[in-house]
């Protein structure tokens, strides 16, 4: 039973792509990850080269894996036990995992993982992932409409989710991203009355089936009034429409206002993440 680490992103899909996607709701963020990178290049997050391993167990199959796209965590996705652990000992070791700073892992693998790391837990965040089950329309229906972000919103776009990365403490968001999402027609603006644009929401490619819905955000200014309620359930029926057979979102489990807005949309709890910063 073994980890092996690479930066050789077609090494580990081929040796973990199967395994990842044979469970796609919990692997949500390696896909999603995988596929930008496979899009846009390993650089498409920094300029620091991503990492990536999976765990073969006793029988020689490959059973789950990892991905660190820096300066964002190390993703963990669902592995037995036995790696958990073993993986946090070898963040203290390996030279290839030197430099990672924290890591975002399924609530119990969370702390077995900081807890082999032996390093204390700094700063933490629970959050929980949703699947969509069956959509319903915001109630009361906030005044507008959706549409598909174009290229001249763009100098808009890329302030709202520069914006929201630093609400959640994220790193800001590189260009390629924003731009990718909305050449791909994935970023949906929701339009006030008077049309002028009040909230944002993305979705992600499909990928196993999947698409996952963020970022949404409102500006602090236009908020309370249904926008990213709007915005939410447009992306999740363009999603839907776009071969997502799974619709899936995180939200912090400390913001009720978020979490409220997606359950009366119809989505429904899976699990929780946690997202650790070691000290």
């Amino acid at each position: 039973m073994t980890w092996t680490f690479t930066h050789d992103l077609a090494a580990y899909r081929a040796a973990a792509g199967a395994a990842v996607a044979a469970d796609p709701v919990s692997n949500t963020l390696l896909l999603t990850v995988e596929g930008a990178l496979l899009r846009r290049g390993p650089h498409a997050f920094s300029d620091r080269d991503p990492v990536y391993g999976w765990w073969t167990g006793a029988d020689g199959a490959v059973a789950g894996g990892f991905l660190c796209t820096p300066p964002y965590p190390l993703v963990l996705g669902r592995v037995p036990g036995e790696a958990v652990a073993a993986l946090g000992e070898a963040l203290g070791r390996e030279p290839v995992l030197s430099g990672i700073g924290g890591f975002n892992a399924r609530l119990a693998d969370g702390e077995r993982l900081a807890e082999a790391w032996g390093r204390p837990q700094g700063e933490r965040e629970v959050l929980r992932l949703y699947r969509l089950g069956e959509l319903a329309a915001p109630d009361p229906a906030p005044r507008g409409r959706a549409r598909a972000a174009a290229e001249a919103d763009l100098p808009l776009v890329r302030e709202w989710c520069a914006a929201f990365a630093a609400e959640v403490g994220d790193p800001p968001p590189g260009e390629g991203g924003v731009r990718d999402r909305v050449a791909g027609g994935r970023m949906l603006l929701w339009e006030d009355a008077a049309g002028r644009p009040a909230a944002l929401a993305a979705f992600s490619p499909t990928e196993a089936g999947t698409s996952r819905i963020g970022p949404v955000y409102t500006p602090p200014a236009r908020r309370r009034r249904g926008y990213a309620a709007g915005a939410t359930h447009a992306a999740a029926g363009a999603a839907r429409a776009a071969g997502a057979r799974e619709v899936l979102l995180f939200a912090d489990t400390a913001n009720p206002t978020s979490t409220g807005v997606y359950l009366r949309l119809g989505f429904l709890p899976v699990e929780d993440r946690a997202v650790v910063v070691p000290r």
